[in-house]
């Protein structure tokens, strides 16, 4: 296997694909002037251009700190032969927006982040990108990207935060979620709710639970697009440091082999992914980012494909916001190779994967401690899980006929049937709550949420059912999303949507709703007869999003069963 480390030099033109178009071309004086202009001379234009993409933007703690990964990749890019230049894709903040219109661009960002490093690659003609995202919709974007760019490519995650004790207590940002619940219901003080505030999210770095993002980059280790341990180093560690510098002798083997991302994403990899969401407790976020990446790279992949790989895969992570520990605790036990590991001993992952690393994922694997070697409690045997299966469930039924997505610990049952309480917005719920109209035994209905309204995630409708103590008393169905913070009896991707005339903008208030994890049904009680009835009274309601990105979002994006996409390379365009 050849290492960066015996490469001296760049053998031929064959690592300067696309920028040699610039570079040699006499014609493109212009170009050659420009880099000129930039610092480049005459002997840098006959490097390999590499643009480092990082998310970076400094009102959310998330991505604030990117600019100085992006600076130490770039220092790493330069001293093994070849020009980084930095370039930035848009983030936004899920935790800043949640509850309000602006989490409607959450998911459309996921696309631009996409569109803006496809973009300046292909008009600049790099050879190559390392992207370095840390918020839920960065980790998908820039992935879907580089699968379109198909040049080589690395993930450099920008690692979560450390959670500090206050008052005897671990606080992070999934709990604060919580907090209007607890103080709307007299459990604590406004006073109370603003000091666990101040000390819920206090240094750079992701959400610290196994939230979407780290959810995200657990995926994209294992499928082979960052570096070994990437996912689970926190930001302010040192060996984040250590691995923006590594990216440099990766990248220039990449280059030199020609490995490109798809390559190294194949149905097998999206099931190393896949594999590892299941094990670890991941976000439901996941299953629309993976069907939008197998999407992207042409890869058969479908909803249908999730549940047999939930069923056979145990359910060994301890993670919050279902189990009890941070990615911080992770890392200190051996990071997420140990975990992949333990998987891959176990015969649940196809260890013949590429990776960024050159190698196989057996390969990065081999000198890994085992599990059992560990005195630790962060990650559970496969011998002995918290659960035998996966905690994610797709449920079909007539209210959602192309499907829904749930995660069920088992603490919440597996079983609920209740009448319905349906509200046509979040803020409906969030109002309504505050009166004290949502009780016990109930099914909280929240839709028109879906895709072409943005499909905001509903984590304040779920941390209020928390907080309140209803968590363990009410299931709550939408065609929104959840963020990865939100627990309970959940079900969230309802499909077809409210706003696509699905069977949930049919549903009133009083309907029973049953849902049954065991047999994956989400059904409501109704004929076919008194369904065809009302919709044939159905009248659509006006698009909340109208003008601007969020508009062209709604016209053109998929069913959530589809993973969300706006492009149309696999699936036939509909009106």
């Amino acid at each position: 296997m050849t290492s960066s480390d015996d490469i001296e030099d760049f053998p031929t033109n064959s690592c300067r694909q696309y920028s040699t178009k610039l570079t040699d071309d006499p014609k493109q004086s212009m170009s050659q002037s420009f880099f000129y202009g930039i610092g480049l001379s005459e002997s840098d234009q006959k490097k390999p251009f590499v643009g480092i993409s990082s998310c970076w933007i400094e009102g959310n703690p998330c991505n604030n700190h990117l600019d100085r990964l992006a600076l130490w990749v770039k220092e790493g890019v330069q001293n093994n032969g070849m020009n980084g230049l930095r370039f930035n894709a848009i983030s936004i903040s899920d935790a800043i927006s949640m509850g309000t219109d602006g989490m409607r661009y959450s998911l459309l960002s996921r696309e631009i982040i996409c569109d803006s490093v496809e973009t300046v690659t292909e008009c600049l003609h790099y050879d190559a990108n390392v992207s370095i995202p840390n918020c839920d919709k960065n980790m998908p974007g820039v992935i879907m990207a580089q699968i379109r760019i198909n040049r080589p490519s690395i993930v450099v995650y920008g690692g979560s935060m450390y959670v500090k004790e206050y008052k005897g207590k671990m606080h992070d940002i999934g709990q604060a979620s919580e907090l209007y619940g607890k103080m709307i219901s007299g459990v604590i003080t406004n006073e109370e709710r603003i000091e666990i505030t101040k000390h819920s999210s206090d240094c750079s770095g992701s959400c610290p639970g196994l939230y979407t993002a780290n959810t995200m980059a657990i995926a994209i280790e294992a499928m082979g697009m960052s570096l070994p341990n990437s996912s689970s180093t926190p930001a302010l560690h040192e060996d984040k440091q250590k691995e923006c510098y590594k990216i440099g002798p990766a990248m220039k083997r990449l280059l030199v082999r020609n490995i490109k991302p798809l390559d190294i994403i194949t149905r097998k990899s999206l099931e190393n992914a896949i594999t590892a969401v299941c094990a670890i407790g991941g976000s439901t976020n996941a299953v629309l980012h993976i069907l939008a990446i197998a999407h992207t790279g042409n890869i058969q992949l479908e909803i249908k494909d999730f549940q047999p790989i939930s069923d056979r895969v145990p359910y060994i992570g301890n993670l919050k916001p279902s189990g009890k520990y941070f990615m911080q605790d992770l890392h200190e036990v051996g990071g997420t190779c140990i975990f992949l590991k333990h998987l891959l001993d176990n015969g649940f992952l196809h260890g013949d994967c590429l990776t960024v690393t050159g190698k196989t994922l057996i390969e990065n694997l081999a000198h890994v401690p085992s599990l059992e070697s560990l005195r630790q409690d962060v990650i559970f045997s496969c011998k002995m899980p918290k659960k035998t299966t996966s905690n994610l469930k797709l449920l079909h039924g007539n209210l959602a006929p192309e499907g829904s997505v749930a995660k069920i610990s088992g603490k919440e049952g597996h079983f609920f049937k209740g009448p319905a309480i349906v509200f046509d917005s979040e803020q409906e719920m969030l109002e309504s709550f505050k009166h004290n109209k949502v009780q016990k035994g109930m099914v909280v209905v929240i839709r028109y949420e879906g895709p072409k309204n943005g499909m905001p995630e509903m984590l304040y409708p779920t941390g209020a059912l928390v907080g309140a103590n209803l968590s363990q008393h009410c299931a709550l169905v939408t065609d929104g999303r959840f963020s990865g913070a939100s627990h309970g009896f959940i079900i969230g991707h309802v499909s077809p949507e409210a706003f696509s005339g699905g069977p949930i903008a049919l549903v009133q208030s009083g309907d029973v709703i049953t849902i049954d994890v065991n047999t994956l049904l989400l059904h409501v009680d109704l004929s076919e007869e008194e369904m065809e009835a009302r919709r044939a009274n159905w009248v659509m309601p006006p698009l909340k999003c109208k003008h601007g990105s969020l508009r062209k979002f709604a016209r053109v994006v998929q069913s959530a069963s589809k993973g969300c996409i706006t492009d149309y390379s696999c699936y036939e365009v509909t009106d």
